[in-house]
Parts: C-alpha cells; structure tokens; sequence
C-alpha cells in the first residue's frame, strides 16, 4: 500500500528495471576498476539483506491490477470468491487453492500478495545463501536482474512460488528429506514442476555432461522436424494438464506476440548452455552441484524446445530458465579461470542484464 500512492501504476514495472540497471552499472564500474563489487564481508551481508527485504516489499506491495501484472487480477478474483466462502477446487494444485483459502480467512488480498512475494524471493535467497556463503549478494542480485524474475513475480505467480521452492529444494545436498520435501510442494503448487523434478531425477542416476549437451543439440533438428507432432503427443498423453491452452493457442492469441520456432528465445536460452560448455567439459570444471545443475538446466530446456512453437512457449521455457543465473554465474565464485576473471564477470553482467533490459524496457 505504501508504494500504490507515490508511484504511478504505469511506471512501476519500469522504475524496478531502471533502478536495476542503476545497480547493474555501479556493479560493473566497480569490477572493473576494484575487481569487486562490496569487499568487506559485514557491507555484503548488509547489501544482501537490503536487497531482499526492498525488493520483497516493492513487489509484494504493489497496487493489485490486472492490466499491468498480467494474472494478479485472476488470482485476486479467485482469493475473493474463497473469502466469500467458496469451496475448495480439488486441482491437482490442491496445495496452491488450500494456500489460498486459508490466506483469504486470516489476511486481506493485499498482504496475500506480499506472503506471495515472500515465499517467490526468500527461497531464492536462501539457497544462494547455502551456495555461496559471503557472496550471496552477487548471485541474488544476479538471479532479480534475470529476464523471467520480475514476471514471475508478478503474473505467474504460482509458478514463480513452485520454482523457488524446487531451488531451495535442490540446494538441500545433505537432506533428502527437506530436498523431496520441498519437492513436493512445488509439484502441488504447479503441476508443471513435473519436468524439473523429472529432471533433476535424471541427473542422480546419469551425469555425463557431454552427453546432456548432445541431447539438448539434437533437440533442435527434431523439433524443427517433428516439432508439431511432439506438441501433439504431449496433449493427448495429458501432460501439458490444465495449460494445454499454452500449447494450442486457445484462449491466448492477444496475450502472446509471436509463434513459431523461437530462435531469439532459443539464443537466450543458449547462453547458459555455453557457460556450461565452457566450464564443464573446456576447461574441466568438477564441480558435482554445479554439473547436475547444468544437466537438469539442459534437459529441461530440450523440453521447450520441441514444444517451442507453442503459445505462451516461454512459460515452458521459464521452467529452466530460472537455473539460467545460477548457471551462468555459479564457476565465477568457486574457482579461478581467466587472468581477469572480475573483468570478464563485468562484461558477463552487462551482457546479462542487458537482454533483459532490451526485452522488458526498450522493445
């Protein structure tokens, strides 16, 4: 509420990327001229916890529109209709709709926001905590400076929730039990979590990374080739569930710009197979957290793309894009690889933030 009368509802979506990009280029100058971005461990911790606690509350707290955040104003119908007492739709997301009705007993629609964004960001937070100690700040600052962050905050919301919560999971490597339990939870929150999980599965029965880069090349031909029949396939097995619409364009045809086969989304997504590439198998990089992030990142991005074409494609690719900075940026804290390594993190932040810049704020 504090925010919804000093900031116009049209520019509060682009006051977030600016001051991001603000953020960005002070961190770049500072690479570039001190080979770091905050030296002193008290001044990171500080930064760290000023950045989740400021951008929690600015996305939490923003004005409730469906105009400007895209599904808000559905999931603010449906938050309505469970406070006016409203049964409980037995989805298999039952553990979003039970979320939503007991919030819409206690709290009002504007705070149940804000819990959203609590549960969206702290997970986040917490893992690269677990991650990268001291250096936290970097890979967070990384992780809000991403293309998909901001929107699936504030408009696939329930998605973003079922996201984080997997990352918090994977991030659990000494406790199964919190692992799968958290696991759980995303699956039940968004259905869709099925292919990161499945993913992530995968890697603990096969890690060969190469091989992992060969299936996600050889996606590309076949989803060139076979692509509509794939789509198809998934539909008729039920797998796309409830969001089928994403794959047959019912429903969506104002919401989404462009079809087909996604090569500006398809180079995006590249980057951080590249990254991979280039640590695991050039220069060796032996990482085990890092290799099964790599692995689950590639293979559930060969899923999207031989679904690429469909409407509403970068939900499905989202659900390995938000590996994408952790992947990316994961080997610069962890081990030496280039002469000037702070310098080449500088130009690999500005690379990054830039598309994301260019895609939600110039085009």
């Amino acid at each position: 509420m504090i925010f919804n009368s000093i900031i116009p509802l049209p520019y509060y979506t682009p006051l977030f990327y600016n001051v991001l990009l603000v953020i960005i280029i002070l961190a770049f100058i500072r690479l570039q001229t001190n080979g770091y971005v905050i030296q002193n461990v008290n001044k990171k911790e500080t930064a760290s916890l000023v950045l989740l606690i400021v951008v929690t509350l600015y996305m939490g707290l923003r004005p409730i529109s469906g105009r400007y955040f895209g599904d808000m104003r559905t999931y603010y119908n449906y938050f309505n209709q469970y406070a006016t007492g409203a049964d409980i739709r037995m989805s298999k997301d039952i553990l979003w709709d039970l979320f939503m009705k007991l919030s819409s007993s206690i709290m009002s629609a504007q705070l149940f926001f804000l819990l959203c964004a609590v549960l969206y960001i702290v997970p986040l937070y917490s893992a690269v905590k677990k991650w990268f100690g001291v250096d936290k700040y970097f890979i967070f600052l990384m992780l809000l400076a991403s293309f998909s962050f901001w929107s699936y905050g504030t408009n696939g919301i329930r998605n973003g929730i079922a996201t984080s919560l997997f990352v918090l999971g994977v991030s659990y490597t000494n406790s199964k039990y919190w692992k799968y339990g958290f696991f759980v939870m995303a699956y039940f929150v968004h259905g869709s979590m099925l292919i990161p999980i499945a993913a992530y599965i995968l890697t603990v029965f096969y890690k060969n990374s190469k091989h992992y880069l060969v299936g996600w090349l050889l996606s590309i031909p076949l989803s060139l080739v076979f692509g509509g029949a794939i789509e198809s396939l998934i539909m008729s097995i039920g797998l796309g569930g409830e969001r089928t619409g994403y794959l047959t364009m019912q429903g969506f045809e104002d919401q989404f710009s462009s079809t087909g086969f996604r090569w500006d989304f398809l180079l995006y997504s590249a980057a951080a197979v590249f990254a991979g590439y280039y640590f695991i198998i050039k220069r060796g990089f032996n990482d085990t957290v890092y290799m099964q992030l790599f692995n689950m990142y590639v293979t559930a991005n060969a899923f999207w793309i031989l679904v690429i074409r469909a409407a509403f494609s970068n939900r499905f690719a989202y659900l390995s894009w938000f590996l994408m900075a952790i992947v990316i940026f994961y080997p610069f804290f962890k081990q030496q690889f280039f002469v000037k390594q702070q310098k080449v993190l500088a130009y690999t932040v500005l690379v990054y933030y830039g598309f994301t810049y260019f895609m939600t704020t110039i085009l």
